[in-house]
């Protein structure tokens, strides 16, 4: 590439960051971008940036993103992207622009926006802009932020996964996590803004209309649209929790109601996942989902 062409990159350099420690194939899979894109794409830096404990991913974007126009790829599933994107989101940067390499068991979010190879993309360097999923828990000083590129899921979502982690992740194990989840799970109640009460199996914001591998959440979510999905389950028999399942993986779950806004206050601990990552909401605390319209730059 000519020095000419490489001047129209509008990336001065690009950061990999990956866990050396991933028992799939991250490590691997990064070692594998950085030889192809200094191939391609030789004028660019390319920087590896190993993860050295939990939550460093953010530590690391936020820290790249603070500093000149970098591409920062996660190579990792959806878990290890919502680092990386909030660890952008959170820096302030407008310049600096996200994208995936998928390694991991989910990889919900670059299976259903990917527009063409990475690899190919980062060389066009076309950049567009996505919605922000952006929860809010607390109120005032106390509140804190965090964002999620894909869903943010209580009830029955959460405690799959937190099963999943604790039962290894697999087609056999992930089958049996999934049926005693099923035996043993609990509905949830939580407070609305108008002062009402809601009981739920399952409640679900979605900025993509796809998730769990199979499962169809709506015909027509995009994640640049300025709304996200509300996919509810009210409280009932255990037998039409696993109907919806089936209907969601089959032939999809239909139009949704959308919203740009959704408020609630928790009314005992409740479990909450956003992407893949795993937190606890505490009892008697203000929550609330926005989108960021327009929040991410990506490429892919």
């Amino acid at each position: 590439m000519s020095r000419a062409a490489a001047r129209e990159s509008p990336f001065d350099r690009i950061v990999v960051v990956f866990n050396p420690q991933s028992t799939g194939d991250a490590p691997r899979a990064a070692e594998e971008l950085q030889t192809e894109l200094a191939q391609r794409l030789p004028e660019v830096p390319v920087e590896m940036r190993p993860t050295e404990r939990a939550g460093h991913a953010r530590e690391l974007a936020a820290d790249a993103a603070r500093r000149g126009r970098p591409l920062i790829v996660s190579v990792s599933g959806d878990g290890g992207y919502n680092e990386v994107v909030d660890g952008v989101a959170q820096s302030g940067s407008q310049d600096a622009v996200c994208a995936v390499k998928a390694a991991g068991n989910a990889n919900d979010h670059r299976r259903v926006t990917a527009e063409r190879p990475l690899v190919d993309a980062i060389v066009a360097g076309e950049v567009r802009r996505i919605d922000l999923l952006r929860l809010t828990i607390g109120e005032g000083d106390d509140a804190s932020t965090r964002y999620a590129h894909s869903y943010i899921g209580m009830g029955l979502t959460p405690v799959v996964a937190i099963d999943l982690e604790k039962g290894g992740k697999g087609s056999l194990r992930e089958i049996v996590s999934v049926v005693r989840t099923f035996a043993r799970f609990r509905p949830f109640t939580i407070a609305l803004e108008d002062g009402s009460r809601r009981r739920f199996d399952s409640l679900l914001f979605a900025n993509i209309a796809e998730m769990a591998k199979y499962a169809v959440l709506s015909e027509s979510g995009r994640p640049d649209d300025g709304r996200f999905e509300v996919i509810t389950l009210p409280h009932t028999a255990k037998w039409r929790i696993l109907g919806v399942a089936i209907r969601a993986a089959t032939r999809g779950l239909g139009p949704q109601p959308t919203a740009a806004h959704y408020a609630f206050r928790t009314l005992k601990p409740l479990p909450l996942q956003l992407d893949g990552e795993l937190l606890t909401l505490d009892a008697g605390v203000p929550v609330r989902v926005d989108i960021a319209p327009h929040a991410l730059a990506t490429v892919g």
